[in-house]
Formats: structure tokens, C-alpha cells, sequence
């Protein structure tokens, strides 16, 4: 059986070795996780939350060690590590309060001869194939939900994650559910494809939009569930109005945060011409004081970039911009010390032939473009083949209601960036993806409907 190798990016350092799964290892966990499907959706619901419920009080007994292996096998500041784990405390919280009002079967009509029911079955067996940046949390997007409603799931995390993967299996099988339920799966492309192969109701994926092109082609042809969370250039656009200062600090945040690799980081900034450059001061100063350096340091803001290649998109991603005309006010380079690290990088005088401001950068780089005006902006933030958030900065709530309504994205905020809420669906347009997570939709994600009619004898 080969070997994964999993490797401390901020170091170098070898973390472990782990056995990966076969391509016969992985039909053979599918299979299993087949039979054992309609048992485990045969349980009182009651019962699949308490193990659930379980869970969730396991992972903050847990806390620090798991927020530690997730900083050494991503290179994630440990503060951050332990944000994630708490904030899918929360998620959990609402997926446990709702899923029974959501998936309770629903009398639509009734008269003295007929009644007219909606059910919600399962799924029956999910592919979840996971991702590295926020493995906690886009991952319990979808096995969270998928559990509580009787599907089983064949989980792939990243092979970027692989150790906190299989921390997340193991607490579930603590919690109760079956060994046979929830199936991780260990290695990289070739055990995704593996998976893809197999006997599946549902697939669910995060990360690039290439990879979701070939599941997608994959699967597309054998009419199941599809969920699809992929790239984003996720632009903001602060107004003449906006109160400057605090727009800066949330912005720099919303870029930065994660060293950059969040599926929803602000990538792009365009900044009316009246107040570009104040804002601009204030953004490098709040950039200038982020502290870059071991990810375990609790002072530590910027870590390591999780993938290598990553560091020569950036390099180009910057390289590009210069010869066509940009200007670096910070950063642009790669660290050189152990492990993978790319300074914090704000530039300016960018527009649209930079690939800076049109392909996803995952990483601590940021552009800010002058506007004229709302229309110029409106423009340049739908001129994309994304879709995934977007978001303005003005006191005028009037103002920002029209603005985001003209914007093509998924998400949209006012005065704030970068944030996901369980009670809101999570979703993309364009090329950012398809379907959805979260909400009570993102629950009703993992079911079918089933029409139910009932005539008296």
C-alpha cells in the first residue's frame, strides 16, 4: 500500500507517514459503507443527534490538540486553528436545533378524501471530498448535516489535512456513529478519482475550479447530487463615505486572514478616487503590523503558505503586475528560510490585464484599483468569471442594498467581509460553483423529497 507523506509547511519538517488507500481499499469501503446506510437511517433521529452532540463535546475536550495538529500540517497560526474548531461549535449548535422542523414530513393538503404529504429520505451514500484550508469547517458543512440525516459518508480529506481527517473520523466513532457510517479515506488525486468511481448518491467538493470541472464531468453524467464549492476573486468596494479607518483594518482582515487562503479572502479592492489614498495609508499600516513568523507564536497573524506551487503563482501573480504597470507599496517576495513563505503584499495602480486582479491568488497578496464612481465599480466587480462573495463599504445601507443587488455573487456584505453564518446559504455563480451548504437548505441538501398521497378507503 503507498505511503502519504505528510510534511510541516512552515518548516519543512517531516510530521508522519501514513498508509493511503488503494483503489481496491477504497471500493471495499464503499461497499461497506452501502450495506450499512439503511440501518444507520433507520435510527431515531434523536439518536444520530446525541451521537453528534457527542461529538461536538468531544472537540472542545479535545481542543488543543487538535487545533495543534491542524497548525502542522497547514502552517495556520494556532490561534486561528483553535477559531475554526470553536466556530464549528456553533455550526453544530445549528444544525442539531433545526434539522427536525426541517426535515419533519410536511401535510401540504388534506380534505375528507385525501391527504397530500412531503417526506424527506436520505441520500443514501455521500462522497465528501474535503479541503485543506478549513478542514473543520467545510467539512462539517457536509458530513454534519449528511449524518443527522441518515446518509453515510465516504470522506476524503486533503491529502494537505490528512491527520486532522482522520482525528475527525475517530472522534465520530468515540461519538457512536458506525465505523462503516463515516469512512475517511487517506491519499491524494488518485483516491479521489477512486471514490469518484464507486457506487455513490452524492458528491460534495471543495476546492479549485479545475478539480471540480473533473468531478463534474465526472459524475454529471450519472444524474446524482452535486455540490461544488470552488474558486472565487472576491472583490469589496469602498465608497467616498465610508468610514476609512475601520473600512482598512476589516478589509486588511478579510485579505489576510489565513495567510490569504480562504475560499471567501477579499482578493481584489476598488476604492473611490476621493479617499484611495487615505485608504490605502491606513490599509499598508494595518498590513505593516501583522506579525509573520512560527505559526505556533500566539502573536502570530500570517503563517505559511499550506502548498508549495502556490508560492509561484503569487511570484508570477506579482511579476505581472509590475510589468504591466502596478506599483508594490509591500511585499512581493518569497521568505527564504525553511518551509513555504510568501510576504504580505498590497500593490496599487492594478486594473484588469493583471491576472492579479482576474485569477485567484489563495494567498497573502492584495490589489486596490481607484474608481470614479458606484457604476465604474459595479463594472469591475462583476467583470469575472466568479462568483462567490462581494461585498461595499458605505454608511448608506439604501446605497449598499442597490450596489450588491446589481453584483453577481453568492454572498454579499455591507460593511464587513470574509464571514460565513450557519443560518445563511452558502453557495456560488458562474464559476464559483453549484449548490449549496448551510441553512436549512444545506440540510435538505442531503435528502430527496418524497410525494406522499394518502386516499381513505
Amino acid at each position: 500500500m503507498d505511503a502519504l507523506t505528510i510534511v510541516n509547511p512552515a518548516t519543512g519538517e517531516h510530521v508522519a507517514e501514513i498508509a493511503a488507500d488503494s483503489a481496491e481499499s477504497v471500493a471495499a469501503k464503499a461497499r461497506q459503507a452501502r450495506a450499512a446506510q439503511p440501518a444507520f437511517a433507520a435510527w431515531p433521529l434523536d439518536r444520530r443527534k446525541d451521537c453528534i452532540a457527542r461529538f461536538r463535546a468531544l472537540l472542545e475536550a479535545e481542543l488543543e490538540v487538535l487545533a495543534t495538529t491542524l497548525t502542522r500540517e497547514v502552517g495556520k497560526p494556532i490561534t486561528q486553528s483553535r477559531n475554526e474548531i470553536k466556530g464549528l461549535l456553533g455550526r453544530i449548535d445549528f444544525f442539531l436545533a433545526e434539522v427536525d422542523g426541517t426535515i419533519a414530513t410536511e401535510t401540504v393538503f388534506k380534505d375528507h378524501s385525501i391527504a397530500e404529504r412531503i417526506g424527506h429520505d436520505p441520500l443514501g451514500v455521500i462522497a465528501n471530498i474535503s479541503a485543506w484550508n478549513y478542514p473543520y469547517f467545510v467539512g462539517g458543512n457536509v458530513f454534519v448535516p449528511a449524518l443527522l440525516t441518515g446518509n453515510a459518508v465516504l470522506y476524503k480529506p486533503s491529502e494537505f489535512s490528512t491527520l486532522t481527517g482522520l482525528h475527525i473520523a475517530r472522534l465520530l466513532h468515540e461519538s457512536g456513529i458506525p465505523q462503516a457510517v463515516f469512512v475517511p479515506l487517506v491519499g491524494g488525486a488518485s483516491v479521489g478519482a477512486a471514490l469518484l468511481d464507486q457506487r455513490v448518491d452524492g458528491v460534495f467538493f471543495t476546492g479549485s475550479n479545475a478539480t471540480g470541472r473533473r468531478i463534474a464531468e465526472a459524475a454529471g453524467p450519472r444524474m446524482i447530487r452535486m455540490q461544488l464549492e470552488l474558486g472565487g476573486k472576491d472583490p469589496t468596494y469602498v465608497c467616498e463615505d465610508a468610514d476609512i479607518a475601520n473600512a482598512a483594518a476589516s478589509l486588511a482582515d478579510g485579505a489576510m486572514y489565513n495567510t490569504g487562503q480562504s475560499c471567501c479572502s477579499v482578493e481584489r479592492i476598488y476604492v473611490h478616487e476621493k479617499v484611495h489614498d487615505e485608504f490605502v495609508q491606513a490599509f499598508v499600516e494595518t498590513v505593516r503590523g501583522f506579525k509573520l513568523g512560527d505559526p505556533m507564536d500566539e502573536a502570530t497573524y500570517i503563517g505559511a503558505i499550506t502548498r508549495r506551487p502556490q508560492l509561484d503563482v503569487l511570484s508570477a501573480q506579482v511579476a505581472d503586475a509590475i510589468a504591466k504597470g502596478a506599483r508594490l507599496l509591500l511585499g512581493g517576495h518569497r521568505i527564504d528560510k525553511p518551509g513555504h513563505w510568501f510576504e504580505p503584499t498590497v500593490m496599487v495602480g492594478v486594473d484588469h490585464r493583471m491576472d492579479l486582479m482576474r485569477e485567484e491568488s489563495f494567498g497573502p497578496v492584495i490589489g486596490i484599483q481607484k474608481v470614479s464612481g458606484d457604476d465604474e465599480a459595479v463594472g469591475l466587480m462583476n467583470d469575472t468569471r466568479y462568483g462567490l462573495t462581494a461585498g461595499v463599504y458605505t454608511p448608506d445601507e439604501a446605497r449598499a442594498q442597490r450596489l450588491l443587488s446589481r453584483v453577481n455573487a453568492g454572498s454579499v456584505y455591507w460593511n464587513c467581509c470574509d464571514r460565513v453564518s450557519p443560518r445563511l446559504p452558502w453557495s456560488g455563480v458562474n464559476e464559483s460553483g453549484m449548490g449549496l451548504t448551510l441553512s436549512r437548505h444545506g440540510i435538505l441538501a442531503f435528502t430527496r423529497p418524497k410525494a406522499w398521497h394518502f386516499r381513505s378507503p
